[in-house]
């Protein structure tokens, strides 16, 4: 290899490295070598095989290493096993997303805690530093700390990764109030059909952003003198539309009202963050959100996300599959509500705690045990709806739970173009799925599952439900290429196997 290679392999290693807030020594120690060795090879001072840079990208979980070099990571499960014990769930995915791209409001430091350690959350931290923004994870790299600089260089985004997550367009809503022209990489993430993003910019024209879309790139201008005379009043009540309007209204001199508004768990939790910083939110939790915003913030802040409701819903599926009992610790009951009603309607034994709060002071959690129950499937169809319905993004987890139920279950999911046809990938495994169009599936049950070698499905949540099945399948699966699973779930086949599930990762050198 040539010596400038070495140097490049090098500084990837040691970027990885620090994503993942590991020290030189904590590297050796996984690799079963000295720091002094992990030091030559990100100097580039050391030659280094295939085989150690497979080895590397397994241990950091990267796909900053693996994508050039090892191929992209696979699971290999062994099915038919018992889940038992009690799992955390982790911080939200999509609130710690948010609250990334509210970090840009801020002049001053932000602390938050327990960030969940996932590809989505590293592709949006590659963005931040390459346009200039400081980020580092402290207190052995459970919490991250965001400083952002006095101007920011958005002629150097990396755009590769901000084209690999879709969380990249909120940050329309606190570039306007810092730059009056910029230019963002079209938003990506994951395979879900055509999801425009004509409400955002409905939205944002009320706060003088004009967007041209040409070449891959959004070309945004700002006017200064344009200012939100009425109640914004938006055209789907969509969880990144809120935010987007939310983190255009947070620095804007004056009161802004948001009509249509998403109540989710991730805008609840964004609403928090914003008052930590100063802004006055009325109507959290409801459909008008009145935000009183302030022109300048500059505060240390310090801030702990709430837990994942669909994480959450995420477990107890396995469970279900599975015929486990399993306690599901530090569950937000209050997204979860709908759900569990429509699982107690199917049979389900289970019980829940008291309520508390959780680490932000103002989601309510329970802890929540799952038992082995003879399901039977529902009445009516499943289907999702904004909050307080069934979550949208949980909708792909009763497929799977209605493959195991008595019955027939029509899924309805008609948000996404095209999602539904990924579910029907659980036929592979035994499931007994028909495709009535795009968005209606009819789920038989119950399954007797199969092993089988399939590939990921390039959807987040449909990708999850393949693997809870290959859980339940008596034998040994393969799933390959789970970077979509990576992109929301922090070390899920490790947490897993903690209780009792056989998952090993494995990647093809």
């Amino acid at each position: 290899m040539a010596d400038d290679y070495l140097v490049r392999i090098g500084k990837l290693i040691r970027d990885a490295r620090q994503h993942r807030g590991w020290t030189q020594t904590q590297l050796a120690e996984a690799l079963g070598t000295s720091q002094s060795a992990v030091n030559r090879i990100e100097r580039g001072n050391q030659n280094i095989s295939l085989e150690m840079i497979a080895r590397i990208g397994e241990a950091l979980d990267s796909e900053i290493v693996s994508l050039g070099y090892a191929g992209p990571m696979h699971l290999r499960v062994v099915g038919g096993r018992r889940l038992s014990g009690a799992i955390d769930v982790k911080t939200s995915k999509n609130a710690c997303v948010a609250l990334l791209c509210a970090s840009l409001l801020n002049k001053g430091r932000t602390v938050l805690r327990r960030v969940a350690r996932i590809e989505e959350v590293y592709r949006l931290l590659e963005v931040l530093n390459s346009i200039g923004v400081r980020t580092r994870w402290i207190n052995d790299g459970v919490d991250l700390e965001i400083v952002p600089p006095a101007e920011l260089d958005l002629a150097a985004i990396d755009a590769d990764a901000a084209r690999r997550t879709r969380s990249i367009i909120m940050f329309l809503g606190p570039l306007l109030h810092r730059l009056d022209r910029f230019m963002l990489p079209y938003a990506g993430g994951c395979d879900l059909g055509t999801r425009t993003v004509e409400p955002h910019m409905i939205a944002l024209r009320r706060f003088g952003l004009d967007i041209a879309a040409t070449e891959g790139q959004y070309h945004a201008v700002v006017d200064r003198s344009v200012s939100p005379d009425r109640p914004i009043v938006l055209t789907e009540r969509g969880d990144t539309v809120t935010e987007n309007a939310l983190l255009a209204a947070a620095r804007h001199d004056g009161t802004t009202v948001i009509r249509n508004a998403s109540s989710n768990y991730m805008v609840q939790d964004l609403c928090f963050f914003l008052e930590a910083l100063g802004v006055k939110v009325d109507g959290i939790g409801t459909t008008t959100l009145t935000v009183h915003g302030v022109p300048t913030i500059d505060v240390d802040v310090d801030y702990f996300p709430s837990e994942d409701p669909v994480e959450a819903m995420s477990l107890v599926a396995a469970a279900v599959v599975t015929e486990s009992e399993l306690t599901v610790r530090r569950v937000p009951i209050e997204f979860l509500e709908i759900e569990l009603a429509v699982l107690e309607e199917m049979g389900l034994d289970h019980d829940r705690t008291p309520e508390y709060f959780a680490d932000n002071g103002r989601t309510r959690l329970v802890d929540l045990t799952v038992r082995p129950s003879k399901l039977e499937a529902p009445i009516d169809k499943i289907h999702p709806m904004p909050f307080p319905g069934l979550n949208i993004d949980n909708v792909p987890f009763f497929a799977a739970i209605a493959a195991v139920a008595q019955g027939k279950t029509l899924i309805h999911d008609w948000v996404y173009d095209n999602r539904a046809i990924y579910l029907t990938d659980l036929n592979r495994l035994g499931g007994r799925l028909q495709l009535l169009d795009p968005h209606r599936v009819l789920v038989e049950g119950p399954t007797r599952w199969r092993a089988a070698e399939m590939m990921c499905p390039p959807a987040l949540r449909p990708a999850v439900v393949v693997l809870l099945a290959m859980m339940a399948a008596e034998g040994t699966s393969v799933l390959r290429n789970v970077y979509v699973i990576n992109r929301g779930y922090e070390d899920l086949a490790e947490r897993l196997n903690l209780i009792g599930a056989q998952i090993e990762t494995f990647r093809d050198i």
